[in-house]
């Protein structure tokens, strides 16, 4: 039976404005860019430049139906550079940004920019993809049109690390092309042997292979022992190893620093694009004392409404009415995107200060006096929410004298140490890798025994807290640590 019934209730809701800010402080640098790209290609009324005091809007005088509500739109209040630190503090609460957003008189925060800092664009890298630096080796190979075909395809499908698709099957790549298995991994041999040695393996025992037959110097214990023994490798039974080959431990030891040597992911890092280097969004810097916050957004133009779509809107009698209410729009959305990019600076500008004010010692010490603090320090500092704090350290880094470090780095638990004093849990996973880096590798320490090392050391760890950060450093157990 259909009903109509009626009820009362409260709920929060996200205004556009707000989850457009939202949006836009999850951005880290290089993605704002081209979040301002994107955003300039949608909307014709958004351009590069900054607003100028000469600009004078051309009035149609003849036109009887200029709409005051389209002058009050177009209409921005002209601020000194040297902006009113109350009101940027006011406008940052979260409890009035609808009020503020929602305030027609002016819809741009006016942020002082530094005249003197040269504006140029940022160089791009060229970097020659992995499947392209292939084919340019393997078109030259001595082969038939057929196997250049297969060899094509095969490179297409190996992933940045160097080896090939595991999903890929070379049954359904012969099946495909007709041709036999063998064949097509005849053609995935001769890829192997292109540079870098390995490439389009298809796991880590053929890829060390690969490499080891490659060398006419090769020790032929270490290819015997990638061929037949390389779980017991992997899993560091040597005293089997040397029983089953009956070999002395020198000789092992000699074949396993060969093995050691080579590469067991040949198409990382020089071929992996996304990881190939970041910029940060900070630069931390000590000037006369004091430590001097910078965004690095020098390549992020400014933004002003267009002169063009601005006249049109209000010269009636050259534009028709569809195409006003399209402009209007535009318009509309344009502002809100210029304040948002402008509110977006200043919220990441007082977090990092905040950041800065809670692990002072940090900055001035070095990531050994880093302190335990959470997202809601920095949130009471500058009356904020901590989603807002979550927001802005996501995919940021800053730029210190210690090196560059990601937002969320400074965000730690706490532990008490035996004495009371509380200390960021970061300091004792630092303490974790240098008593491992230092150990005997022939007797590496167990967890228990690193637990009882820090005991001693006055951190209170127990055993599976030990294991838990060792995991987290993506250190292996002690047995895979061991040495000969």
């Amino acid at each position: 039976m259909i009903s109509l019934n009626q009820s009362l209730k409260l709920e929060q809701r996200l205004t556009p404005q707000q989850i457009l800010l939202s949006t836009l402080l999850q951005l880290p640098l290089l993605n704002l860019e081209q979040k301002i790209k994107s955003e300039m290609e949608l909307n014709p009324t958004l351009e590069e430049g900054e607003e100028t005091d000469e600009e004078v809007l051309e009035i149609d005088n003849n036109s009887d139906e200029i709409d005051e509500d389209d002058i009050k739109l177009l209409e921005s209040e002209k601020k000194n550079e040297d902006y009113d630190d109350e009101e940027l503090e006011k406008a940052q609460q979260d409890s009035d940004l609808e009020d503020f957003l929602n305030d027609d008189s002016s819809y741009e925060i006016r942020v002082p920019k530094d005249k003197n800092k040269e504006e140029y664009e940022r160089p791009e890298i060229n970097v020659e993809s992995l499947p392209e630096y292939l084919l340019n080796q393997f078109n030259i190979l001595p082969l038939g049109d057929q196997e250049k075909a297969i060899g094509e395809y095969l490179i297409w499908n190996i992933k940045d690390d160097g080896y090939l698709d595991s999903s890929f099957n070379l049954s359904d790549v012969a099946e495909d092309f007709h041709v036999s298995f063998n064949e097509v991994e005849s053609v995935l041999k001769e890829i192997q042997k292109l540079d870098p040695t390995g490439i389009g393996s298809r796991d880590l025992r053929e890829c060390l292979l690969v490499q080891i037959e490659e060398d006419k110097n090769s020790n032929p214990i270490a290819i015997k022992i990638l061929k037949t023994y390389f779980n017991e490798f992997k899993n560091k039974h040597y005293e089997k190893i040397m029983t089953l080959l009956n070999i002395a431990r020198d000789e092992l030891q000699e074949a396993i620093d060969e093995i050691l040597k080579l590469n067991p992911k040949p198409g990382a890092n020089r071929f992996d694009n996304q990881s190939n280097y970041i910029v940060p969004d900070f630069i931390v810097e000590k000037v006369d004392g004091e430590f001097i916050v910078s965004l690095n957004d020098w390549n992020i133009p400014p933004l002003r409404i267009s002169r063009t779509y601005k006249n049109m809107l209000l010269n009636s009698s050259k534009t028709g009415k569809d195409a006003k209410q399209y402009i209007r729009k535009k318009i509309e959305s344009a502002k809100w995107f210029i304040n948002s990019i402008q509110q977006r600076r200043v919220t990441m500008q007082k977090t990092m200060e905040a950041i800065i004010e809670k692990q002072h010692d940090f900055f001035e010490k070095g990531p050994n006096y880093i302190k335990p603090m959470i997202m809601r320090d920095v949130a009471d500092i500058i009356n904020m929410d901590n989603s807002t704090i979550s927001r802005v350290s996501n995919g940021k880094y800053v730029q210190t004298d210690y090196g560059v470090f990601e937002l969320k780095y400074f965000f730690t638990e706490k532990i008490e140490t035996a004495d009371g004093e509380e200390i960021s849990t970061r300091k004792i996973k630092n303490r974790i890798k240098e008593i491992i880096s230092q150990e005997n590798k022939k007797k590496p320490y167990s967890d228990e025994k690193l637990s009882t090392i820090l005991k001693t050391e006055g951190y209170p760890v127990a055993r599976r807290t030990v294991a838990k950060y060792r995991e987290q450093l993506q250190i292996p157990v002690a047995r895979l640590r061991r040495g000969i």
